[in-house]
């Protein structure tokens, strides 16, 4: 095991992609095998340093900020274990890169479905964040992906939890640790949002008993294993990305299309049907933020969505014709909008839905300024009205921005620029209205990001003081001195 404690060295884990000021750590602790890393685990909680699990990063919640204490870096955790295509499976350790997963499983005409923006994210990361991204909105976040973990926790022991065999008994959870050590977990009263949703402890009365693991940012143990389970990759995808001239017909053309997705995977009877696994959509700001790079946008566009859907040779025409019906009723610019048959061509419009939020962190890093983004997801029925508060706030108070993201999960990052710490703080307030106007509307502080440290207010005003304290409760049962991931979700 790798230790490293000089001051240079420590600097690049002290940060994640949120830019979050103020980390701090005495040294840095590599474990190069699962075994080295209970070691760190064990030895960290015998001297009482508070533990940060440190990925690749990418997270934008300060999640990943110590605070003080050891880091653990995942790095050389980085094995892909095993690839069972006959039994769809896989199994990782959680340094390993989602791009050098998903181009692995790519290469045996396997796919992955999850898929965060931020390629390089560790796969660790992506499980303790419940990562999603444009394909949730067909095949759901990371959680539904992941059928074994292996934990380890500050006592030294061990869990080995598998999909579908330990379930709570009502609102009490019972974990047997490998050596045979029972935990016993009061579950807190929580009533979560039923849509795409990734803040605070996965609670639910007789819940599978990964799923409180998934998406718990690093604050109940150290994940050293995963197993996920794979998908046959798709015959063939057809994509476009349609203009629009008016906000009201982009809104249209959403629902309708949410819909028919919807009807074709619930309904048998449906042989060819609408059915996109993304559906993203970019603003006019988005739009002329890229536009040097993409000078043939048409000057009159309103906003743009990007869809993909999965075909056969047997559906393909068909599933042609009925997307140019649909987007022939809601745009003018339908000579204007770009198709993708070739994998060449669709590589193409995926670098478009990725080059605005690539250049907003570019624009950031140049010009060391900060942002503010909104992660909150609403009900389909409320989100024309959280959209429009957005704008309209950010009319009123003069603020910079760009809103793009995950329009079929009804979850779009407004994302707030600011070029002095009054204008950051400006921002915040703002940012905070918005907030309370999601939850509102019956919405979550975070669709995919998590909670980490910068959003762990926003976290108590969407479940409270009681159900907060509740939580820190069952935390304690797993981790008694309150060791890991110190500062996430709680203050």
């Amino acid at each position: 095991m790798l230790t490293k404690t000089d001051q240079d060295t420590l600097q690049s884990y002290l940060s994640d992609a949120s830019n979050m000021p103020g980390g701090s750590a005495e040294r840095i602790l590599i474990p190069e095998s699962q075994a080295e890393l209970r070691t760190a685990v064990q030895m960290c909680a015998h001297e009482g340093q508070a533990i940060t699990i440190a990925g690749s990063g990418t997270g934008l919640t300060g999640a990943r900020v110590p605070l003080g204490g050891t880091v653990i870096s995942t790095e050389r955790l980085n094995k892909i274990v095993s690839i069972d295509a006959e039994r769809l499976r896989a199994v990782v350790e959680p340094g390993v890169s989602l791009l050098d997963f998903q181009t692995a499983v790519e290469e045996q005409g396997l796919l992955y479905p999850p898929d965060p923006t931020e390629r390089a994210a560790a796969m660790g990361g992506t499980v303790a964040c419940n990562s999603s991204g444009a394909r949730t909105f067909k095949y759901g976040a990371t959680r539904e992906f992941i059928e074994r973990l292996r934990i380890f926790l500050p006592d030294g022991e061990e869990l080995n939890i598998r999909r579908g065999a330990v379930f709570a008994k009502g609102n009490t959870l019972t974990l047997t640790s490998t050596s045979g050590k029972e935990y016993t977990l009061p579950l807190p009263t929580i009533q979560m949002p039923a849509i795409k949703h990734a803040a605070g402890y996965f609670i639910k009365p007789d819940m599978d008993a990964i799923d409180l693991f998934i998406g718990s940012e690093g604050t109940l143990g150290a994940i050293a294993e995963i197993e996920v389970r794979l998908l046959p990759q798709p015959d063939r995808i057809i994509a476009g990305v349609i203009f629009f001239d008016a906000l009201d017909n982009v809104m249209h053309f959403v629902n309708e299309a949410r819909a028919a997705s919807l009807k074709t995977r619930t309904q048998s009877n449906v042989e060819v049907g609408i059915d996109s696994r993304a559906l993203e959509y970019f603003d006019r700001n988005a739009l002329d933020f890229i536009r040097d790079e993409y000078p043939n946008i048409p000057p009159a566009t309103a906003a743009a969505v990007w869809f993909e859907q999965e075909v056969t040779d047997a559906s393909e025409e068909r599933l042609l014709e009925l997307w140019y019906e649909l987007i022939g009723k809601y745009t003018p610019f339908m000579d204007e909008a770009w198709f993708a048959i070739t994998e060449k061509d669709q590589e193409e419009l995926r670098a478009f839905r990725h080059a605005v939020p690539a250049k907003t962190y570019e624009r950031i890093r140049e010009l060391q300024q900060r942002k503010i983004g909104t992660d909150m997801a609403v009900p389909d029925a409320h989100f024309r009205a959280l959209y429009d508060f957005y704008t309209e706030e950010f009319a009123k108070e003069r603020l910079r921005y760009i809103i793009f993201g995950h329009i079929g999960n009804s979850h779009v990052h407004a994302n707030i620029f600011a070029s002095t710490p009054e204008e950051f703080d400006h921002a915040k307030s703002v940012y905070h209205r918005c907030v309370l106007k999601a939850l509102e509307l019956g919405g979550t502080v975070s669709a995919e990001h998590g909670v980490g440290k910068i959003k762990r207010d926003y976290l108590r005003d969407m479940y409270g003081a009681e159900a907060m304290s509740d939580f820190a409760a069952l935390k304690r049962v797993l981790d008694p001195k309150g060791l890991f991931g110190r500062g996430t979700m709680f203050a």
